[in-house]
């Protein structure tokens, strides 16, 4: 019986020590493979100047102490030059970007440039502009909601009233959706209201964890509530999309559409074709759409929060703006391009506190900077914005200072010492949505 009970179990032990030992030796391959990319790496970046770092996670543990928990990849290089981020903008990479559909900003190939041609209509000043009205009713609901808190003398929660605003905007600008969340809750927009927001939280969530990888993050609670989230969004944009496309049932449809006064984003998009008459699929539509707004909303809402903060910091600057728009606009909208104090308020804001806080992307090939030092292939090539600007303006750097931005100043400037949404050619036409 015992020796019957050892030839059944003997065949198992060489299984499980043949498991083992190969369980070792890739584990030991996959130890020396990193080993010799950090090696590689670290070989690669000891011609750029840094603080002394640790033989293992190279600066991270200062990067924790300065910005608190951020999480910094092994193989990525943070610069704060603008002569490095003129370089990384505008080198072959990967967007290393987390978005709820695959948008303009981080499409790839043909893809990219047929969705940039059909896109770019859209972000036209002059279609832009026709949306100044619809903004402008999402303000004075914001307004008037402020004007009622201010009778109780209290102080007041600006941000959420602001992403609200903001949100209830570029619902309208995108699809035509009057979903009223600034006033009213109801069941059927609070569900995608609330999906935006979630994004909002468990992207900016996910970036300062380990966890952040597709293959980690999707086993995750959070990932599977980030999951939930896209589902929730994607099925209310589906809808929208499907609903419009039945008006477009006819060539008479599309000409009706065209001669709107107020074309949204969604009737652009099913307007446009190629060369060929082709024009984007339900799920491209759905990804564009999907990506303006969740981009739009909380980079719009941030940036007029601080611009907000600021002024209430220097009311000086807040009547002399208050003052040129009055005398400037009265009852128009024409004339926002003459707004040249404002401007550079806004831009001065925008320097101090950008609302896009860095931007990695990943090399495709090795890139050199002016200066000949050199990234290799495959690095993760970060700027922070804010570091890119401040290396450049000098001591006073914290102070705000509207005038850093008259046209003198500006033109003695570093082309990429101001990114206040980054820069490239995925960014050329977006900053305009939220400037206006």
């Amino acid at each position: 019986m015992a020796s019957l009970l050892d030839s059944i179990a003997r065949p198992f032990a060489v299984i499980l020590q043949l498991s083992v030992v190969l369980g070792v030796v890739f584990v030991l391959l996959k130890v020396a493979r990193f080993y010799q990319k950090r090696k590689k790496l670290i070989k690669a970046l000891e011609a750029f100047p840094g603080p002394p770092k640790h033989w293992l996670y190279g600066h991270n543990h200062l990067v924790r102490r300065k910005l608190g928990s951020v999480r910094v990849d092994l193989s990525q290089n943070l610069v704060n030059h603008p002569d490095y981020a003129k370089v990384i903008v505008r080198a072959d990479c990967t967007f290393a970007f987390f978005s709820p559909g695959e948008g303009l900003l981080i499409l790839e190939g043909a893809k990219w440039f047929q969705h940039r041609k059909l896109l770019t209509p859209a972000f036209h000043y002059d279609v832009l502009k026709t949306h100044v009205t619809l903004m402008s009713d999402s303000v004075k609901v914001m307004l008037d909601k402020w004007e009622k808190k201010n009778t109780k003398r209290k102080s007041v929660e600006l941000f959420q009233d602001i992403s609200l605003m903001t949100l209830d905007t570029i619902l309208k600008c995108a699809f035509s959706y009057n979903a009223n969340c600034q006033t009213e809750r109801s069941v059927n927009s609070d569900y995608y209201i609330r999906a935006v927001y979630d994004l909002s939280y468990l992207l900016s969530n996910r970036i300062q964890n380990f966890s952040y990888k597709d293959v980690f993050y999707n086993l995750t609670r959070k990932g599977r509530q980030f999951q939930d989230a896209c589902k929730r969004a994607h099925t209310h944009t589906d809808k929208v999309i499907k609903e419009r496309k039945m008006l477009f049932s006819s060539e008479k449809d599309y000409d009706k559409i065209q001669k709107k006064k107020h074309m949204d984003f969604l009737d652009i998009l099913l307007c446009n074709k190629d060369a060929n008459g082709v024009g984007l699929s339900d799920e491209d539509l759905r990804a564009e759409v999907d990506t303006f707004m969740f981009e739009g909303h909380d980079t719009t809402a941030s940036g007029i929060s601080w611009l907000l903060y600021c002024m209430s910091l220097y009311p000086e600057y807040q009547q002399r703006c208050r003052e040129e728009i009055q005398g400037i606009l009265g009852d128009r909208d024409t004339d926002l391009g003459k707004m040249t104090y404002t401007t550079m308020c806004i831009k001065e804001s925008l320097r101090l506190f950008p609302p896009v806080p860095s931007v990695s992307r990943r090399l495709h090939k090795p890139v050199t900077f002016p200066d000949g030092r050199s990234l290799p292939a495959g690095l993760l090539g970060s700027f922070i914005l804010h570091a890119a600007a401040s290396s450049k303006w000098g001591i006073i750097t914290r102070v705000y200072d509207p005038l850093r931005f008259s046209p003198e100043k500006s033109a003695q400037r570093h082309s990429h010492a101001f990114l206040p949404f980054s820069a490239g050619s995925r960014w050329e036409t977006l900053p305009l949505f939220p400037s206006l």
